[in-house]
């Protein structure tokens, strides 16, 4: 396993962005991790940005600056998790943007379970710094390795690129309190002193800073913020396919499967972006499609199971077939209206 960074330019139009030259290999490495090629790629862009590059307009026919700068990073959620330096749906604040969320008690409870589907408190770089310099120290402390866990699920930020240091740091600590047969343990102010004295040697004359996810530092960007959603696995492979799934399993428990390939292979196919909805394909394995089956079968299931299933079911998969064509919009004319229609759908639809 190994990854790879691509780059576009985003001031292109869309239609081109989509095009394969238009996306640029920028680096690779089978043993670095992501936040170690991160940190070349913030290095260029910044030194890019701070002195500007030199090229020829050939539409003006004169010379330009360019001034590049990081608009948002891509990714699936676990890579986004990581970018932003977060524990994941694990801790209790289980999200990257913001810090919805609270303890498992808390979420049970009634405000509680209807806060979790609202936004709270955003997360800034700076505080997510913070927390991660306090589990460094935190690593340092007696009982650390209870307390370091418990400081990432309580605050949801996990720090990759510290990751190595935390753990020497915890190891190295229980060796030095380690009680040895006929001899006293270590003064803990020594210990302490010992460990910083690692710490030190771990930073190798850098600072904590430096140990640190490059893109919370980084000028101009705000990593919370600038990691948008990837909706192919978020909604089609995950809101879809289980809903999918539990829709398929009623109709066959109804033994109603056939008569909703029936309305499938009769289905009018105009107007789809994917005419071949494969009606005996995707009933025979219903359990292994992708995502363009998704995609089309959001669209069209409240026109395949209208007589089929419960009316709370068949709502559902109408609001779903909504927000899966807003979702899918490459061009938003008038961002209000469009955050209307899909706050109407998620929160308000009845």
């Amino acid at each position: 396993k190994h990854h790879i960074v691509y780059m576009s330019n985003a001031s292109m139009p869309w239609e081109m962005l989509e095009k394969a030259f238009c996306v640029r290999f920028v680096s690779s490495l089978p043993h670095a991790a992501p936040m170690e090629l991160m940190k070349g790629v913030k290095d260029s862009i910044t030194e890019a940005s701070s002195s500007g590059v030199l090229t020829w307009d050939c539409k003006y026919e004169q010379e330009v600056m360019l001034q590049p700068y990081l608009l948002f990073v891509a990714g699936d959620n676990p890579m986004h998790a990581e970018e932003c330096s977060h524990f994941g749906l694990q801790s209790n604040l289980f999200c990257r943007t913001c810090k919805v969320g609270g303890t498992q008690a808390h979420k049970k409870t009634d405000e509680g379970y209807q806060k979790v589907f609202g936004c709270s408190e955003p997360r800034t770089p700076q505080e997510t710094c913070e927390a991660i310099k306090h589990q460094i120290n935190t690593s340092l402390e007696p009982r650390g390795t209870e307390k370091v866990k418990r400081a990432a699920k309580n605050s949801g930020i996990r720090n990759t690129a510290s990751d190595l240091i935390i753990r020497h740091l915890l190891e190295l600590g229980k060796q030095l309190r380690k009680r040895k047969e006929g001899k006293p343990a270590l003064p803990e102010a020594e210990v302490r002193q010992r460990l910083e004295q690692e710490l030190e040697t771990l930073l190798q004359g850098a600072t904590l800073d430096d140990h640190i996810n490059p893109l919370l530092g980084m000028p101009g960007v705000n990593v919370h913020q600038d990691t948008p959603t990837e909706i192919l696995h978020t909604v089609l492979l995950g809101v879809v396919k289980y809903f999918l799934g539990q829709t398929v399993w009623l109709l066959d428990k109804a033994h109603l499967l056939t008569i909703f390939q029936a309305h499938l292979e009769s289905l009018s196919k105009d107007g789809l972006n994917s005419p071949q909805l494969g009606a005996e394909y995707i009933c025979r394995y219903k359990g292994g499609l992708i995502g363009k089956h998704f995609e089309s079968l959001a669209q069209v299931m409240p026109y395949l199971i209208y007589d089929l299933v419960p009316q709370n079911v068949l709502h559902a998969w109408s609001v779903i077939g909504d927000l899966v064509v807003l979702l899918w919009h490459t061009r938003i004319d008038n961002l209000e209206e469009y955050l209307v229609s899909a706050e109407s759908l998620v929160f308000g639809r009845t």
